[in-house]
């Protein structure tokens, strides 16, 4: 059995409620982002703003301006990736766990018994999904929002990991939550994760 479930998923596909469906059906720990972040403030090399700050952005600059010699005077948001990265490993170490987001499926690739899951939909699923979570926004507005996540995500994932967010080379297993559902998609990945 897998018993290291990592879900990525686009804005809006419910990739974060498919994880808490499938832990709660396997009796298995949930990691989101909250809980990664958690730890990486608990870790005390960074505080609650400056991971608020500069979460899943990629810097500017790509760090060209530094100099080679100077590793001890990281970028704050190296520092949180690499934070983030050791809470992950921690609770994949523990395994029995679902781990939603932060590039797990990379930073794990390595770790035995893992199920690795990209969550897709199609536009109009999420956008509509996204306006019943989120009153207020229009149609328009929420595609703008849900483009920008998409685009910063993949950003983040080719700068930290040079590979490409949502490639199906990187996942066992890739669903598309807007022609089976939430409750299905969960199914599906618990049967995976049990052959």
């Amino acid at each position: 059995m897998k018993n290291i479930i990592t879900i990525s998923r686009e804005f809006g596909a419910g990739g974060g409620t498919i994880g808490k469906i499938v832990a709660e059906k396997l009796g298995f720990y949930y990691c989101d982002k909250d809980i990664i972040i958690r730890s990486a403030v608990e870790s005390g090399n960074l505080s609650p703003e400056e991971i608020r700050y500069f979460d899943e952005k990629v810097p500017l600059e790509f760090g060209l301006g530094q100099s080679l010699f100077d590793f001890y005077n990281k970028t704050l948001d190296e520092r949180l990736y690499n934070a983030q990265k050791e809470a992950i490993r921690k609770v994949a170490e523990k395994g029995n766990c679902v781990i939603v987001g932060r590039n797990s499926n990379i930073i794990l690739k390595e770790f035995d018994r893992t199920l690795h899951v990209f969550v897709t939909g199609t536009e109009h699923f999420r956008i509509h999904r996204m306006m019943e979570r989120m009153p207020g926004f229009t149609e328009e507005k929420m595609r703008e929002k849900m483009h920008a996540v998409d685009r910063a995500r993949s950003k983040y994932c080719k700068h930290y990991t040079d590979t490409e967010f949502g490639d199906a080379d990187y996942y066992d297993l890739c669903l598309k939550s807007s022609t089976f559902g939430l409750e299905k998609c969960a199914d599906i990945i618990c049967e995976a994760a049990k052959n």
